[in-house]
């Protein structure tokens, strides 16, 4: 038990006292209706909510994306409304992210990613009518959405050659996976023994042109990218225990990246994402340091180029 870890239990003794919770208080978790509900395709799924505080902002965001082991059983974005309750009342926006899961029609690969992308794009077109500051965007995923948020922010090196190379983005520099999934190639074995997810239906199948499918689906391969990553996970999960955390962190540090792993005592897989939880403090605590450490090239990276005539 390292020193970080006593000084948290000491600090919130509620981390420790309370049951961890399971699987059932996670799908029964609820939080406020969103101000807009906005499609970014045609599939069901393939749409986002905004929550706006109150107030003239501009606000701060957090794009919310929602775990589940990429599948439809597991709940989704009905059970991040409660995290993004307690977002906006604190004066972040909230953007919402539903996707096509691997289960349904268009889902896994390349769909899955390419729904990030227009999600992505959809709030930067937001952005344009909303009182909303994309300067200082933090992306929070749990679980299967950890992994997809950490990919967001490699999508720069994505090679050109793959289907989901973009040449114009939203960048996203800032962080938190909770609980995340995220190295698909050298966590393969756990992602098949928690989630019961084999790599095609994440990564796709390799061919002539894309002999190594991790190229562009695998966050860990997509660094460095100069983003900030802070990794959440209890100190009783099961399905990404905290030695997930530590090694996507060292890994990402040796690459040249900045990540962080915060361990919450006491708490389970989905004590990760409910702002019921006594975890809720210090998650709440790692998304406004994330937002904190938004680089200052956001801002240069959002401003139009200037004419030749302006020059």
């Amino acid at each position: 038990m390292n020193i970080r870890f006593l000084f948290l239990t000491a600090l919130f003794p509620a981390l420790v006292s309370a049951a961890p919770m399971k699987l059932d208080d996670y799908m029964a978790l609820t939080g406020p209706a969103p101000s807009a509900r906005l499609s970014y395709g045609p599939a069901p799924s393939q749409y986002a909510e905004l929550f706006l505080p109150k107030g003239s902002g501009p606000f701060p965001v957090a794009v919310l994306v929602h775990g589940g082991c990429w599948t439809e059983k597991f709940g989704g974005i009905a059970q991040l409304r409660n995290m993004a309750g307690a977002l906006v009342a604190r004066g972040i926006a909230v953007w919402n992210v539903e996707y096509r899961r691997v289960d349904e029609a268009g889902g896994g690969y390349p769909g899955m990613y390419e729904d990030m992308h227009a999600a992505l794009d959809t709030l930067a077109a937001q952005g344009r009518s909303r009182p909303l500051d994309l300067t200082r965007v933090v992306a929070v995923g749990h679980s299967a959405g950890g992994q997809l948020v950490q990919w967001i922010a490699g999508r720069s090196r994505i090679p050109a050659t793959s289907p989901l190379f973009r040449e114009a983005m939203l960048p996203v520099r800032a962080v938190v996976s909770l609980g995340g999934l995220a190295d698909l190639r050298r966590e393969r074995e756990l992602i098949k023994s928690s989630c019961g997810r084999d790599t095609p239906e994440l990564a796709g199948l390799p061919s002539s042109t894309r002999p190594d499918v991790y190229a562009d689906t695998n966050a860990a391969e997509l660094i460095p990218n100069g983003s900030h990553t802070i990794l959440v996970t209890g100190e009783l999960d099961t399905i990404s225990p905290p030695r997930v955390a530590h090694d996507y962190a060292a890994r990402a540090r040796a690459a040249g990246d900045s990540a962080e792993v915060v361990i919450l005592p006491g708490a389970s897989h989905y004590d990760e994402v409910a702002a019921s939880s006594p975890s809720w403090p210090l998650v709440f605590a790692a998304i406004e340091r994330a937002l904190a450490r938004t680089e200052r090239k956001n801002v240069a990276e959002l401003k139009p180029a200037a004419s030749p005539a302006a020059r």
